[in-house]
């Protein structure tokens, strides 16, 4: 990274600043976004309904080997940012070669595990003798990859907190595009199934980090590849897995919430709750990953000014993102309240589902408009190092509030399938209740120089 990259970050405008990290990220979390529904139609097409389903059941899996990877990138590219605003270089510098090995020894371990135990693993992620096959020989390979998955995802992550979000864009959608052309070469081309899928998944993984590399080999770059930073330095291992146990521990209670909630809805409503159920997740998915651009753009702005003192700067790029944040998930409470049955039969058009996910999408979105705040307030205290408050807030949502309520509210409505909807929303206002109490607490924290 150049000095004028770094100097940028302390002194452009922060909504012109915000804009350029948080553009390239929302872009390149769409283009993830499609790739996923591509996939799933090249799978569904290619290797059958069984296939599809199996996929379904490994979502979860990988979504804890993702987890692993969030522990280590979230947390050293909020470490990066902190010490470039401070200019501290040489711990900038020892961040990245840190994040490459602590990737390749976690990476290592999941993938021990994961391919040792695979089979049970799928089997209690809700994997049938039909499926059990198709999951085993798509996350088989998938595992046997992961320290590239892993490196992939770290590096994005440091590209974006070193200053450059356009180079990091750039990687997610070569990804992207490599995935999407060799997916119907290695489906239907080879005839290797889903094994093909997972292959163009690794495969296109890899050309991507090649392509990260180049930039971080470039001598005119402040934080860059070069001896003496392989070697792991404790305080910042700690330090970086402290900060990016928020993402991690949120990641694994989405799992578990996942399971709860299908369960309860399950036994209240049967299939079809399940299935109203994701649809409503489909709509909000997309605009809940344009929030996570948001939050991408804002944690280098965030993390440099706090670690340059420069906490004016910092707040702003909060408010800033909290504004942005609500704008868009105030689509998702228009398009819930006042348009639900255009909604769903986006999705579906079968007259019973439709008819099933009016009430619940209205009963959903109507908290909607403060989602967007409570997200920002969690990515804020990672993007400045406060891992504890970012863990709190991390979990307060799916934890402390969201597995109390499924389980309870049902017991105090008459349809208790009622109840499992309304507790979604209030475990929403409750989070950002919560979310409010520790940012108003913490406001003289985040004007303290952060502890190098």
């Amino acid at each position: 990274m150049t000095s004028s990259r770094t100097y940028e970050l302390g002194t452009e405008p922060v909504n012109r600043l915000l804009f350029k990290y948080a553009l390239p990220a929302i872009i390149a979390m769409t283009a993830t976004s499609l790739y996923n529904i591509v996939d799933s139609i090249y799978i569904g097409h290619g290797c059958g309904a069984l296939a599809l389903g199996a996929l379904t059941v490994a979502k979860p899996f990988m979504d804890i080997c993702a987890a692993f990877g969030s522990l280590v990138g979230v947390g050293a590219s909020s470490l990066l940012a902190i010490y470039l605003g401070e200019k501290d270089y040489e711990h900038a510098n020892r961040v990245l070669g840190n994040v490459i090995v602590m990737n390749i020894i976690l990476s290592a371990v999941v993938m021990v595990i994961g391919l040792v135990w695979l089979d049970p693993i799928l089997l209690a992620f809700g994997a049938s003798e039909d499926t059990l096959g198709f999951a085993h020989e798509y996350m088989e390979i998938i595992l046997y990859g992961n320290v590239l998955t892993h490196i992939y995802f770290g590096l994005n992550a440091m590209l974006r907190s070193a200053g450059h979000p356009r180079f990091s864009m750039v990687a997610t959608i070569v990804a992207v595009v490599v995935n999407i052309i060799l997916d119907p070469i290695f489906i239907f081309g080879l005839d290797m199934g889903v094994r093909g899928a997972a292959l163009a998944t690794i495969i296109s993984q890899a050309i991507a980090v090649t392509w990260q590399v180049t930039k971080f080999f470039d001598k005119n770059e402040l934080v860059r590849f070069h001896r003496g930073i392989w070697r792991l330095n404790k305080h910042i291992t700690f330090r970086a897995l402290a900060i990016g146990m928020s993402p991690f521990l949120y990641n694994i209670a989405h799992c578990f919430v996942v399971v709860i909630i299908n369960n309860q809805l399950k036994n209240f409503g049967g299939d079809m709750a399940i299935a109203s159920y994701g649809v409503i997740n489909r709509l909000t998915f997309v605009f809940a990953m344009i929030v996570m651009g948001l939050n991408q753009g804002m944690q280098p702005i965030a993390g440099y000014n706090y670690g340059a003192k420069k906490y004016d700067r910092m707040l702003r790029s909060f408010y800033l993102t909290c504004l942005y944040a609500t704008g868009v998930m105030g689509v998702v409470f228009f398009l819930g309240e006042f348009c639900p049955t255009l909604v769903t039969k986006m999705f579906t058009h079968d007259p019973l589902l439709i008819d099933l996910t009016i009430k619940p999408m209205r009963i959903i979105c109507s908290s909607m408009l403060i989602i967007g705040f409570q997200m920002v307030t969690g990515n804020l205290f990672t993007s400045i190092g406060m891992a504890g408050k970012a863990i709190f807030l991390s979990l307060t949502r799916q934890v402390l509030y969201l597995i109390p309520l499924a389980l309870w509210m049902p017991l105090l409505f008459a349809d208790p399938l009622d109840g499992v909807w309304w507790a979604i929303p209030a475990s929403d206002t409750l989070s950002a209740i919560t979310a409010v109490i520790v940012l108003l607490s913490s406001y003289k924290l985040l004007q303290q120089r952060p502890r190098s």
